[in-house]
């Protein structure tokens, strides 16, 4: 089975490194046209030289320029909401502070930009696909995890409502729910062994996740092949949701 995205332009947040950055490249393999954003120019630069794509830089944090690099992005028939930070911090130490920014970039960014392009979407009659990049975290109390936690769970909500919402408008929406994925942030929050064995113990197939393996799903949910596959909550776990 082919994925082909020939014709369509494709928006990922996050695009500069990670998981993003993978699914901007698959993309690209399937011929869609990438728009990459992220808040670091030097990533945008060397992704640009990578595959070609249009860049645009805009930090999430900020409410005025996740809305600004949207429109900035114009016309697009596909929106991969992959942009997320991880701040750990136990309970009982999680300041105001960390909880507003990883909010304003996991949930409140996604809001923003994925309103300004299904209004494009809306406009236009054509229908279009939304992903949002969640997580298993979203469903299961993780240690010093609180403010990633929370902001995941009120992804899949928000995932759940757009495509509500939005189905009548021939827009798909689904969320992408990944376990620990081997990322520079993934291996910065699991790369200590007493913390990852109990977590490996937990994954049927006794592994975690390569971007790849994400980027691969992303790309099949944007696709054809699942355009009967609506508000899905999809986990890419390795099992992990069944223990």
């Amino acid at each position: 089975m082919d994925i082909n995205l020939s014709g369509k332009r494709a928006l990922i947040t996050g695009a500069g490194k990670g998981i993003g950055r993978e699914i901007a490249v698959v993309l690209t393999e399937c011929g869609a046209e990438v728009v990459a954003l992220s808040r670091t120019q030097a990533d945008l630069d060397s992704l640009r030289a990578e595959i070609a794509c249009q860049t645009i830089r805009a930090d999430l944090t900020n409410a005025d320029d996740a809305r600004r690099a949207a429109e900035e992005a114009s016309e697009i028939d596909l929106l991969v909401n992959n942009a997320g930070i991880s701040i750990l911090q136990p309970f009982l130490e999680t300041t105001v502070e960390v909880f507003d920014e990883v909010l304003a970039v996991n949930v409140r960014a996604v809001l923003i930009i994925s309103q300004v392009i299904a209004r494009g979407m809306i406009a236009r009659g054509d229908g279009g696909a939304i992903v949002n990049l969640s997580s298993t975290a979203s469903s299961v109390a993780l240690r010093d995890h609180t403010s990633y936690c929370t902001s995941k769970g009120a992804l899949d909500q928000l995932t759940r409502i757009m495509a509500l919402e939005l189905g009548p408008h021939q827009i798909r929406v689904n969320s992408i729910n990944p376990t620990v994925t081997l990322t520079p942030m993934g291996e910065m929050a699991w790369g200590d062994p007493a913390k990852s064995r109990p977590m490996l113990a937990r994954i049927p197939l006794e592994r975690f996740a390569k971007p790849r393996q994400v980027a691969e799903a992303v790309a099949y949910l944007l696709s054809d092949h699942a355009d009967m596959i609506h508000g899905a909550i999809l986990p890419v776990d390795g099992g992990f949701w069944i223990t």
